[in-house]
């Protein structure tokens, strides 16, 4: 099986590494407009060899590991595949990309998140083991071809993935929840330290709690500005929600309601019984 990675950054590099490792396939060949992603890319052995955007076409399966909005545009790119090409998406949201998905390539497409990933960014980032024993989402349409989805569930249990299915607006809305809203707080936690007058005596004191909290501000501002924006209003929604909270929480701190403030929390602890 030939594979062609669209994307050579954390996730498509570490998808590389993974699918290297397995023998279902025989070569991955691999794409980015960054060049010098793609001469490190080579150098840390993340794909066999680095091709034109066309011959990613002739590829059995194509990988798209780049940001949502560009995975959209890269699907318009697509429409001439052959009908034999499986093309697996890697974005963090589904609705839109599958909404605005061509026709004619419906067939073929596989919407797929897995659910992993780092803070870090770029080939240097990637990793062999990023994929092992986590879970990823399949989108699967009423159009896709059995071989499509038999071929993209063979490849995520190969590098050691649990799959599970879901349809792409229920995917949005549970996503925005466990995935992009905790990106935003992050954010907005380092942002209201760092306006702090003095934010280095701050950051003396940090400890785990703060560094595990605001380590994902370090994600890419592009890559999660497009998530927001793909997924606006069940993005919104989360926020309001937590926002409810947050005020809850104030309101009883306010009034010295220290009963009910405990209470409210250990309510919160119940949470790491299901995770």
């Amino acid at each position: 099986m030939l594979v062609g990675i669209v994307g050579l950054g954390l996730i498509g590099g570490s998808m590389g590494l993974a699918l290297q490792n397995t023998k279902l396939v025989k070569r991955v060949v691999g794409f980015d407009h960054n060049v010098a992603h793609c001469e490190e890319a080579l150098r840390l052995n993340l794909v066999n060899e680095i091709v034109d955007f066309d011959d990613i076409k002739k590829c059995d399966v194509i990988f798209l590991a780049i940001p949502v909005d560009a995975i959209m545009a890269a699907m318009k790119n697509l429409v001439d595949v052959s009908g034999d090409t499986t093309i697996i998406d890697l974005g963090s949201t589904k609705e839109q990309i599958v909404n605005e998905t061509p026709q004619v390539l419906k067939k073929n497409f596989i919407p797929a998140h897995p659910m992993t990933g780092t803070e870090k960014t770029g080939p240097g980032a990637a990793f062999a083991t990023l994929y092992n024993g986590g879970i990823v989402v399949i989108c699967k349409s009423k159009e896709v071809e059995d071989i499509h989805l038999t071929r993209a569930v063979q490849i995520f249990s190969h590098i050691g993935m649990k799959i599970f299915f879901m349809n792409p607006k229920e995917h949005d809305r549970h996503a925005s929840y466990i995935s992009h809203m905790p990106h935003a707080l992050s954010y907005a936690l380092a942002n209201s330290v760092m306006r702090q007058e003095d934010p280095k005596s701050i950051l003396i004191l940090a400890g785990g709690g703060f560094k595990d909290m605001s380590r994902v501000a370090k994600s890419s501002p592009v890559m999660w500005s497009n998530i927001f924006k793909q997924n606006k209003q069940n993005f919104l929604d989360a926020l309001t929600n937590f926002q409810a909270e947050l005020e809850k929480c104030k309101t009883m701190v306010e009034k010295e309601q220290w009963a009910e403030l405990e209470e409210w929390m250990k309510n919160a602890t119940t949470l790491h019984k299901i995770l």
